[in-house]
């Protein structure tokens, strides 16, 4: 990793998209939360507090009685933060501990008749059974008549962009729409089509066709972006870029859709039961789940606060052994590379040289870290005037060997 000279990311500057996040998008989020369950009054009062405490107070520690396994390690990651302005600390950790505590606020780990209760799942719920999924479901038809390079292009777009589809980007920003979801497969950028990189030919390679090669996705959220994300699954198996693949998703709810173990189940179902190709997708990963060739792993890691850098010895050498890792979405990007205000030159290679193996992220630009474009790239998109790094109107696929 380079010298990180680039500023840690905060909240504390008036404008700024970290500050938007903690101002707008999560005392909206609370507000959403409270009224999706008839939550009794011990649990409202606790959201309630915390809503006072993210507006106007300071940063306060896990409440011991809530007895999860973790709270050992928050106590140890919020040591410095603990009593300061929720502006001041790594937005990184402000957004991560939020969504920490407003699942003990809910009693998601406690005893009680909430315990284990996802608190985002009625919009997740909402948005996999939209006609929306129904349009996007029909439209895998026309996968069948497409030549291989062009439906392997479609499938990994469809995942990329696949990534907007995230409840929290939603709750304060609407929905974006694209230019077009691009149509390039080679190493470049087109900032017409809405990539600002494209490192597509790098990643087909790393994974080719016949290779007895393990692949690691890790999910971002679930829903709309999951559904996609399986589809490209299906895509590596059927077509033998992968022997095997390991889909890794969070071990509870974290940010607002992130995936779990259940909400793959539910994707998975949504598939089976539609008709046309989805459901011979559906059926086929199925399949592909019973006999190991598809696996589901999780890790308290991937709700930690952290940085990749930092990931423990055991998950080092589960991506050691993949030929590519792929992450999606903007929350794994910024664990990735770091969540600095890094150059946007910044090389790609040198911030994630770290990382066990190769590495690919398929990435909607929804916050303001970026790295890795071209100089050429840059300028254009700066005068542009458009709020291109947090919008989700642009996107990456970057890869490294």
């Amino acid at each position: 990793m380079p010298d990180p000279g680039a500023p840690v990311i905060r909240g504390d500057r008036p404008g700024s998209f970290a500050r938007g996040v903690l101002t707008e998008r999560h005392p909206a989020l609370i507000r959403q939360v409270r009224s999706a369950f008839p939550y009794g009054p011990r649990p409202r009062r606790a959201l309630d507090a915390l809503l006072d405490e993210i507006t106007d107070g300071v940063v306060e520690p896990l409440d011991a009685s809530g007895h999860a396994s973790d709270h050992e390690l928050w106590s140890a990651w919020g040591r410095e933060h603990f009593g300061r302005s929720w502006f001041d600390v790594p937005f990184l950790w402000a957004e991560s501990y939020f969504y920490r505590r407003l699942l003990a606020a809910t009693e998601y780990f406690g005893a009680g008749p909430w315990q284990g209760i996802d608190p985002f799942a009625p919009f997740k719920e909402a948005e996999l059974r939209s006609e929306t999924v129904d349009e996007e479901l029909r439209a895998l038809d026309t996968l069948a008549d497409m030549p291989a390079g062009d439906r392997a292009t479609a499938l990994l777009h469809a995942s990329l962009w696949g990534n907007r589809a995230d409840l929290g980007f939603l709750v304060s920003a609407g929905k974006p729409t694209p230019d077009s979801t691009g149509t390039g497969t080679g190493t470049g950028t087109s900032t017409g089509s809405g990539l600002v990189a494209d490192d597509s030919a790098l990643l087909w390679h790393l994974l080719p066709a016949g290779a007895r090669a393990t692949v690691a996705v890790v999910a971002d959220n679930a829903g709309r972006e999951l559904v996609p994300d399986l589809v490209l699954v299906d895509h590596f198996l059927e077509r033998r870029h992968a022997e095997r693949v390991v889909l890794h998703v969070k071990p509870h709810p974290y940010y607002v859709s992130d995936a779990t173990t259940a909400d793959v189940v539910d994707c998975l179902r949504r598939l089976t039961r539609a008709s046309g190709e989805a459901g011979a997708i559906g059926e086929r990963l199925w399949d592909a789940m019973a006999t190991g060739r598809l696996e589901v792993r999780t890790h308290p890691f991937f709700c930690a606060p952290l940085p990749y850098e930092e990931m423990p010895e055991d998950l080092r050498e589960e991506f050691a052994s993949a030929a590519v890792t792929v992450l999606k979405g903007d929350l794994n990007y910024r664990r990735l590379v770091g969540d600095r205000l890094w150059e946007a030159t910044t090389p790609f290679a040198d911030l994630t040289a770290y990382f066990p193996g190769p590495v690919a992220a398929l990435r909607t630009l929804k916050s303001d870290v970026v790295v890795g474009l071209e100089e050429q790239t840059l300028n254009a998109l700066e005068r542009s005037g458009e709020a291109w790094r947090t919008s989700g109107t642009h996107a990456l696929v970057q890869a490294r060997r």
